[in-house]
């Protein structure tokens, strides 16, 4: 980005890795990427719900993955396969990071060891606090966009929050 360029808009996405309906949503965080580009900053967090059994260790698992240098390739995979994880479990995250050129022992070891723990815990508190109680749950512009209950029309509706705080920066 050059410095006459706008900063970018942050998009916080609050998921739960084994959640469905962000399995759903990755379609509108694409369509999203590739109209916004660089001018969108997506910012994936973590809000493992207790009613999906595998969710934190899959979001572990996924800390894991960015710490190798994997994280949007493991995180958009682990998505596609919601339904795979609640039936096999962290099985599927250690043989998800091989087929991804992966250290697979050492997400297997950071599962045990629990050294991401504590960024997911963070995550999932600051989302606590700003009021997410499902998932996919957006925090554009100050805005709290909440897909658990439906996503019907909320693509457009963090267009169109991006867009005009794109136009109010570029304005400055």
């Amino acid at each position: 980005m050059t410095e006459s360029s706008p900063r970018p808009v942050v998009l916080d996405m609050w998921c739960d890795l084994q959640c469905p309906d962000c399995h759903r949503a990755e379609s509108d965080v694409r369509a999203l990427r590739e109209q916004f580009g660089d001018a969108l900053e997506l910012r994936r967090r973590h809000f493992p719900l207790a009613s999906h059994p595998h969710a934190l260790a899959a979001a572990q698992a996924a800390e894991e993955a960015y710490a190798q240098g994997h994280g949007e390739a493991y995180w958009t995979a682990l998505l596609a396969r919601t339904g795979e994880l609640g039936e096999r479990g962290p099985r599927l995250l250690t043989e998800l990071a091989a087929e991804l050129g992966m250290d697979a022992a050492e997400v297997d070891t950071a599962l045990i060891d629990g050294r991401h723990l504590l960024a997911v815990d963070a995550d999932h508190a600051e989302g606590q606090a700003l009021g997410v109680t499902g998932t996919p749950t957006y925090v554009i512009g100050g805005q709290r966009l909440d897909g658990g209950r439906s996503q019907e029309g909320l693509r457009e509706r963090i267009a169109g929050i991006a867009g005009s705080l794109l136009s109010q920066r570029s304005d400055l």
